[in-house]
């Protein structure tokens, strides 16, 4: 009996390590070893690769060197952006601006802020998720330090306008910080097109290993230090910097620099013949998220009549793996506060599921859950105490 091939559609939650990267880390976990802050050849052989890497990640996202910070991954990334620029400018204000839809790393950093003393407004969105620069504007107060929007979201795949939102942070000289771990590598990103002073990145996202990220700081900007102890990264992150991870996101960003923009066109074709099937063979079926202005390889439903949950069971039975929304939250039972947000009901919420595409999916892949899906929601839904009580 021939298995089946299994079929990995949740590159939003991660993304297998490319195997060019994987060859590019390899000496550095063996022969390589010596730590960057030490002066002899060893050491100056590692801080020689992790230099390097500085550099093709600044080259990816239009950068300089010096303003690329490593650190252990994008939550890390948000939290020194978030925290170091708040306690860093409290003599000016104590106001930030964001988003109820931003990634738990945001949200759970703004709300700690606010439990000492620091005000959080969270704008609204539209029913695509999209929030208006105009809120953003209006919510500009004589206190406010830091405004914080993510580039693209991590569970519906909208694009947020980001350069808008930039210039009016210019205008009203505050820092303006991007959570752009979904949209580096999958989309053009240049920071001084976004006017952005802080973006946070993670290597996993776009296909290098797990644990390691880069904050971008724009030089001039006002933040204190978010991890204390030695010198490493111009003093801005103590710890010896994890060199084969580093070398791991440097390869990773200059594929991407390399290959992103066909690799995008391919996804979108692939993206939209999804969207559109799912449409035409699944009943009471929504899109969710912009039908255009969103990531290449995100597609986002909600099926009437059944639970999320159950469908990727049922799915992952025919080794189809696909998401309800980001994987930091796959524990809960809650429904997406991101679908909430943008004004879906529960039920809606609750019968949700995301399907995001990567370089190794193919237009037989695509085939394969269109043949599939419609089959488990119609067994899902006979069972459906919803759909039996016509609710």
């Amino acid at each position: 009996m021939v298995a089946k091939k299994r079929i990995y559609l949740d590159h939003a939650a991660t993304t297998p390590t490319d195997p060019e990267v994987v060859e590019a880390m390899l000496p550095y976990l063996s022969d390589v070893f010596g730590n960057p802050s030490s002066i002899h050849s060893f050491g100056q052989e590692a801080k020689s690769a992790a230099e390097e890497a500085r550099d093709k990640i600044a080259a990816l996202i239009g950068a300089r060197c010096e303003e690329i910070v490593f650190t252990g991954g994008g939550t890390e990334a948000d939290n020194f952006a978030i925290k170091g620029t708040a306690y860093a400018n409290e003599g000016k204000g104590n106001h930030i601006i964001t988003t109820p839809i931003e990634h738990h790393a945001v949200m759970e950093t703004c709300k700690f802020l606010q439990g000492r003393g620091f005000e959080v407004t969270s704008l609204p969105v539209d029913r695509y998720g999209l929030v208006d620069p105009q809120d953003v504007k209006k919510a500009i107060t004589d206190k406010t330090i830091l405004i914080s929007v993510m580039h693209a979201n991590n569970e519906v795949g909208t694009i947020e306008p980001i350069a808008e939102i930039g210039e009016i942070a210019r205008e009203a000289g505050i820092y303006f910080h991007t959570d752009a771990v979904q949209a580096v590598g999958h989309i053009p990103v240049k920071v001084d097109e976004l006017g952005v002073d802080m973006l946070a990145m993670s290597a996993h996202k776009l296909y290098g290993p797990k644990g390691v990220g880069a904050l971008y700081i724009r030089k001039g900007t006002k933040l204190i230090s978010f991890m204390h102890g030695g010198e490493q990264e111009r003093r801005r992150r103590a710890g010896t910097e994890n060199v084969p991870a580093i070398v791991g996101l440097g390869k990773a960003s200059e594929i991407a620099q390399r290959e992103m923009d066909a690799e995008a066109k391919r996804l979108i074709s692939l993206r939209d013949k999804l969207i559109e099937g799912l449409m035409e063979r699944i009943e009471h079926s929504h899109l969710n998220g912009l039908p255009t202005r969103r990531l290449p390889n995100n597609i986002n439903v909600s099926i009437e009549f059944v639970e999320g949950e159950s469908m990727l069971l049922n799915l992952d039975l025919e080794g189809i793996a696909a998401s309800t929304g980001s994987a930091c939250s796959s524990s809960s039972l809650e429904p997406s506060y991101v679908l909430l947000a943008m004004g879906l009901s529960h039920e809606l919420a609750h019968g949700s599921l995301r399907f995001s595409l990567g370089r190794e999916t193919t237009e037989e892949d695509i085939a394969r859950v269109l043949e599939v899906s419609p089959r488990i929601i119609a067994k899902l839904r006979a069972m459906s105490p919803m759909l039996q009580s016509g609710t």
